[in-house]
């Protein structure tokens, strides 16, 4: 009776196939029975038995490519001086373009030799040679001299707007959303590929083409110089001013539909909230009922892209709380919306923040694959998967003619796959076509590697002891260690780079052999070991 300690293998792979079954099953993975529909954008996740999460190809979604909006002028030798005046002028001087679009970024913060100024946003134009002139002009008009003006953004830019772009999907619960970025070498830059899986365009769309920009504006009377009375709106938070954001609320009893937040301590932005409301009249003596637009009280605005989504004053105990500096100690407030669906979109903005721009949608392209599309794509998958395991499971049995070394083979295989979709399961991997490709590989390549164990131990003759077994064994796997080096070297750079597709396919190969190597072909040495001696 041989002890675990010699088969520590064995008993490693049996561990590791556990725990990959756990991660597969276990009730309390975010995919696991997901059958919500999320109010951002109303797409369903469809139900499943595991926590596989599955890409646009396997489950059926929208994908949209664009370039984002934006131009840069490079080159710009400036010393620096008065910066906020420089951008200001850039930005009067370009319709539609606000200063907060316009800013001036330093050699250190672009690794570049000279500044470069960045407009954040498309410019008028009827068509590239135009929009590039508009841009040089204005920058030329505000004292600067660049070489060259470009559309795009910097690459800080574009790494803040796939974040921002992955928060909104991750924000929704939908389950396989992937943001990246993507170089066309024909038109000479990047763009934005955002895929969103059981979603349509529209909702998409709905999702991704508005900044996202949120902003709680005081609208208050203001005495003018003549001794009249006009109202006027004061941004008093943004986005950024916010600690944190509850989940939003459905209307009850006295209150519509609304997100809990909490304002921001540092940086004195609660203090200075407060103050905002005492000073504009919200928080006055026993609340405020607003006026807006009409202009008969002072009132908290909600607006969402420059659209006001609703306007509402402050009640008697949080306007007391203000004046009292009281409420300062405990920052916190709701933000009311006209429906729950506003509410939702609203706290998704909110928590994942404001796009620093937007994509250029006219100048991309939208795909949509079907639901059906995608669950037939698992069934062939499926198909494909079981008719590659039957083959080699055939070949096995023909080759070897002995179903004790055959069997367990195939079974070590299929463990190797197991551990695979564990490996899916547990860092939240969305399967894609490739992925399956890769796991199809691992499949082929696995065997091959247990048919060079049991070749280099069954053909040179009768096994009588350990210690042959075990030379024979360490060179088997020194040929399957330098086979397994070669393949992890030649899908590295697969991997590394942003290829699109072959990224994942050269990942699930490279984490399938590493798997191999580590885990799957040990143990079947000691599982072939326990029968040939037994055997012998």
């Amino acid at each position: 009776m041989t002890s675990i300690r010699e088969n520590w293998r064995i008993a490693l792979l049996i561990v590791a196939v556990v725990a990959s079954g756990f991660v597969l099953f276990n009730p309390t993975g975010d995919a696991a029975g997901a059958n919500n529909t999320t109010a951002a954008t109303g797409a369903t996740q469809e139900e499943t038995l595991t926590n596989l999460k599955y890409g646009l190809e396997l489950s059926g979604g929208t994908r949209i490519q664009a370039p984002l909006e934006g131009w840069t002028a490079e080159g710009i030798q400036y010393d620096g001086d008065n910066q906020t005046g420089v951008e200001t002028r850039v930005a009067q001087n370009l319709e539609n373009v606000s200063v907060q679009q316009v800013e001036l970024l330093s050699p250190a913060a672009t690794n570049q030799n000279a500044w470069v100024l960045e407009v954040r946003s498309d410019v008028a134009g009827a068509n590239p040679d135009e929009k590039r002139a508009t841009v040089r002009s204005a920058v030329e008009a505000a004292g600067l001299s660049p070489e060259e003006v470009n559309p795009g953004v910097t690459a800080t830019t574009r790494e803040q707007t796939i974040k921002v772009l992955r928060d909104k999907i991750d924000e929704t619960g939908i389950q396989g959303g992937r943001v990246r970025s993507v170089f066309s070498v024909t038109e000479q830059r990047y763009s934005v590929v955002v895929e969103v899986p059981n979603a349509n365009r529209t909702e998409v769309l709905g999702l991704i083409e508005d900044p996202g920009r949120v902003q709680v504006r005081a609208y208050h009377p203001v005495q003018t110089d003549n001794g009249t009375t006009v109202y006027r709106n004061r941004t008093v938070l943004t986005n950024d001013d916010f600690d944190s954001v509850g989940v939003p609320q459905p209307a009850g009893s006295t209150v519509g539909p609304h997100v809990p937040v909490v304002v921001k301590k540092d940086n004195g932005v609660a203090e200075r909230f407060q103050q905002d409301m005492v000073e504009t009249g919200v928080a006055g003596q026993g609340g405020s009922s607003c006026g807006w637009p009409a202009g008969t009280g002072p009132c908290l605005l909600t607006v969402r892209d420059g659209e006001v989504v609703y306007s509402a004053g402050m009640n008697p105990s949080l306007a007391q709380s203000m004046r009292t500096g009281e409420w300062q100690k405990q920052p916190e407030f709701i933000l009311v919306t006209g429906n729950f669906s506003e509410a939702s979109a609203l706290a998704v903005d909110l928590r994942a923040g404001a796009l620093p721009t937007t994509l250029a949608l006219d100048q991309g392209t939208a795909r949509f694959v079907s639901p059906t599309f995608g669950a037939n794509a698992r069934l062939n998958a499926l198909i494909a998967a079981i008719a590659a395991i039957l083959a080699v499971s055939v070949v096995v049995a023909v080759r070897y003619g002995d179903v004790r070394v055959a069997i367990p083979m195939v079974l070590t295989g299929l463990a190797e796959v197991w551990l695979m979709l564990g490996f899916a399961a547990g860092i939240g991997l969305a399967l894609d076509l490739s992925h399956i490709a890769g796991f199809i590989a691992v499949i082929g390549t696995g065997v091959d590697d247990l048919v060079i164990i049991a070749d280099e131990i069954l053909q040179e003759g009768d096994v009588a002891t350990s210690r042959v077994f075990q030379s024979r064994f360490r060179k088997a796997l020194w040929v399957i260690g330098a086979a397994a080096a070669t393949t992890i070297i030649a899908m590295s750079p697969l991997a590394i780079l942003n290829l699109q597709d072959l990224q994942g396919f050269a990942i699930v190969t490279i984490v399938g052999v590493l798997l191999g190597v580590l885990v799957t072909r040990p143990a079947y040495g000691d599982i072939l070991r326990n029968l040939v001696l037994e055997e012998g």
